[in-house]
């Protein structure tokens, strides 16, 4: 879908990205919505497996939600019974997490669900095109994460 545009170069590359997000977002919340999950209580989940011990700041940054969105969101998630916080606060101060069964088991439902989302966006593309994309898009990222000149 190809919409018409005043603007052109790197502005044009920044709407489209952000345009592209938005509609990989969408399309992940439809996929995970029938097993209760958005997209970010799932990269919250997915964070927790892949991360023991990450602290609710890390987990924020990679869930894409602030850290007050992220206690809502682990408060959300304990009393659903998908994960299971610490009574006594950590080293900073903060209440660890972890997994419980059931939501291991959620998440080897929605992993493949997920994966096919991603496989639909890149399904035009080569391999080689995956690589070179996610190579260029990290370069982008990172050149946003360095200190401004």
């Amino acid at each position: 879908m190809k919409m018409p545009s005043e603007t052109s170069g790197p502005e044009a590359l920044g709407l489209l990205v952000k345009e592209t997000q938005a509609i990989l977002n969408q399309r992940m919340n439809e996929t995970l919505r029938p097993l209760g999950l958005t997209v970010p209580q799932y990269a919250c989940l997915t964070a927790l497996r892949d991360t023991a011990g990450i602290n609710a700041s890390d987990l924020a940054r990679r869930a894409f939600v602030s850290r007050q969105s992220m206690n809502v969101l682990l408060q959300g998630l304990d009393e659903r019974g998908l994960v299971a916080r610490a009574v006594e606060p950590g080293r900073k101060g903060e209440r660890t997490a972890q997994l419980t069964a059931e939501a291991i088991a959620l998440l080897d439902r929605a992993r493949p669900a997920v994966a096919a989302v991603v496989d639909r966006m890149t399904s035009g593309l080569t391999r080689s095109d995956v690589s070179r994309t996610h190579e260029i898009l990290a370069r982008c990222r990172d050149a946003l994460l360095a200190p401004s000149p």
